[in-house]
């Protein structure tokens, strides 16, 4: 039996609270040092941005008491690869950058404009495409991610889109297995059930343990996207079955 004390309600809170003023705190140091780093390499420039994210996994871990474990560490190929992710939450957001080598992400390239955080992002070169476009916002996609690919840096990509609450689901977007159909670099399908402990729209975060589950590489290329994308939410959706609690669904 555990002796684990529950927290109550005005604790859970007041710890939640702490966390974001520590982490906003870190994010303008943070984003002060990248912006001085202009002049330093992508590389440098991501280590300095990154490390918001793995301080505020750390963050969170110690005041939130929300800890994580990973299984599958030994599907994670040597170079670069496109990481196709279930998206619960905002942890996961920060943790990839934890887990896994140097990334960039897909972006509207309208958030490269806004003012300081903006700025910051642009330094770290990410993936910035017209979303209203259409079929030639997936042929930038493309297009930029073969290039980063060959660079040695990982893409992650939500194919859900956007966050998804616990227990339900989203069409999963064609866009990555188009990319990962046409470059000869892996896909590594990740599920994680961090939105029972860091649920969107909510300050609290739940204590517990998040799993995160690392599955066997996929070759996609050559293959025809739609055969990728469903294998790919085969694999996730099946993962997240076993390791979703529904007792934490919608606290």
């Amino acid at each position: 039996m555990s002796n684990e004390r529950t927290p109550s309600m005005v604790e859970l809170y007041v710890r939640s609270v702490i966390y974001w003023l520590a982490s906003v705190l870190w994010l303008a140091v943070v984003v002060t040092a990248t912006l001085l780093a202009f002049p330093f390499s992508v590389h440098v420039r991501y280590a300095i941005a990154s490390s918001w994210a793995k301080v505020s996994v750390e963050l969170l871990r110690i005041i939130c008491k929300v800890n994580y474990k990973v299984e599958g560490m030994e599907n994670i190929p040597q170079g670069a690869a496109i990481v196709m992710a279930k998206h619960q939450s905002t942890w996961e957001t920060f943790f990839m950058q934890k887990l896994l080598p140097p990334q960039l992400w897909v972006v509207k390239r309208e958030l490269l404009r806004l003012p300081v955080f903006g700025w910051g992002l642009a330094l770290c070169e990410p993936i910035a495409i017209d979303r209203s476009a259409g079929r030639k916002a997936v042929e930038q996609m493309v297009e930029q991610g073969k290039k980063k690919l060959d660079q040695g840096r990982w893409i992650i990509i939500f194919p859900e889109g956007t966050r998804v609450a616990p227990g339900k689901r989203n069409r999963y977007k064609i866009g990555g297995s188009i990319l990962a159909s046409q470059v000869d670099y892996p896909v590594v399908p990740i599920a994680h059930n961090a939105g029972e402990y860091w649920p969107r729209h909510s300050l609290i975060k739940w204590p517990g343990t998040i799993t995160v589950v690392i599955g066997p590489a996929i070759n996609g290329f050559g293959r025809q996207p739609e055969a990728i994308k469903e294998e790919v939410e085969t694999w996730i959706e099946n993962k997240m079955d076993e390791i979703s609690d529904k007792t934490k669904w919608n606290r």
